[in-house]
């Protein structure tokens, strides 16, 4: 014998039915309860005095970095001020009364700047140094980092990978000393030739060369920087990709078209974009190091130009205007090319 069991009206409690309505849907919900303590009112995430609090370690830890930041990069923005101004600095006590006290000439140095023939011919020079860096130095350390990857024995890997990036704590003025021993008029290539016949050469000293020379100055002493970079990127590659593609009878190039290349694209995206926004900076110390042997016409660059006008003969307001339209280049620049790096599906130095 069966018993039909009827339901009863719901009962409330406090934090689970509630209870039905006179017309008999559900009641109205009142307002939410707060959260607990150190949540945002509505849900949300923590509040910022909690962070404050949470992250206060790692606070104190970046604290250092971002005061050399403060001091040595934004602080010093504000002198930009003296490109619409005659700046004398012997007007006042300090840079401050100096740039108080200077007459304002508004956008009079960017107008000379534009009917400036030297300043157009360190412009060329700078861009034609970047093109050959970036064609000639750039792919180097991505195949020399494919090359030691390639590598099976970890031993041969580490060494080689120490031997690439040891030049790079060498300084400019070492670098170009080894350049001049093997490339000078005196080297050991123009002795070799002499020994042998031949007359010597200079490489040093050929205005035509120079874009050339500075490039493969650049490839010996931070092509290893690169390496480390791109070895990076490749560690983090899953042996089980090289494994499924090598199952499906892909070949070793196969295998590095298909697996490694893409592992690699975000970084190089990434420093594409850098490399670009540092078109108009080539290396200030690397050419003004060989600016006499070559000549003004081959080696000035925007960098030496503004160290030339500004600190050799006194002209403040001038280079500050060239280096002002130097940093809005560069700004477009790297905004143009993170653009294309998201047409082109990576995320580049910043998102979308």
């Amino acid at each position: 014998m069966s018993q039909s069991k009827v339901a009863g009206p719901a009962r409330t409690t406090d934090d689970s039915t509630e209870a039905p309505s006179g017309d008999g849907g559900p009641a109205p919900a009142g307002p939410p309860e707060a959260g607990p303590p150190g949540r945002a009112a509505g849900g949300g995430g923590i509040t910022w005095r909690i962070r404050l609090r949470r992250d206060r370690t790692l606070i104190l830890m970046t604290l250092p970095a971002v005061l050399l930041v403060l001091v040595f990069n934004y602080i010093p923005l504000l002198g930009n001020v003296v490109a619409f101004q005659d700046y004398d600095p012997y007007v006042g006590d300090n840079a401050w009364q100096a740039m108080a006290r200077s007459p304002w000439v508004g956008v009079e140095h960017f107008a000379r700047m534009v009917e400036d023939r030297l300043f157009w011919q360190a412009l060329g020079n700078t861009l034609a140094i970047f093109l050959v860096q970036l064609t000639l130095f750039f792919p180097v350390p991505i195949l020399l980092a494919l090359l030691i990857n390639s590598f099976v024995r970890p031993r041969v890997r580490a060494v080689a990978q120490a031997i690439l990036y040891l030049p790079h704590f060498f300084s400019w003025v070492l670098v170009v000393t080894v350049f001049q021993q093997m490339f000078g008029g005196a080297g050991m290539l123009a002795q070799t030739l002499r020994e042998h016949g031949h007359e010597g050469i200079d490489l040093m000293t050929n205005p035509g060369l120079f874009k050339f020379l500075v490039t493969f100055e650049m490839v010996w002493k931070d092509a290893g920087w690169g390496v480390i970079v791109f070895l990076a990127a490749l560690s983090a590659v899953s042996p089980d990709l090289y494994e499924a593609a090598a199952m499906d009878g892909a070949t070793r190039w196969r295998r590095m078209w298909h697996v490694t290349l893409p592992a690699l694209r975000p970084v190089v995206a990434l420093l594409l974009v850098l490399q670009v926004g540092n078109a108009l900076t080539v290396g200030f110390e690397q050419i003004l190091l060989q600016r006499t042997a070559v000549g003004p016409t081959a080696a000035e660059v925007l960098d030496t130009y503004v160290w030339n006008v500004g600190i050799q003969f006194g002209d403040f307001s001038y280079a500050a205007a060239v280096g002002i339209v130097k940093g809005i280049f560069g700004l477009c620049l790297v905004l143009a090319a993170n653009k294309v790096a998201h047409m082109m599906g990576e995320q580049g130095v910043y998102k979308r």
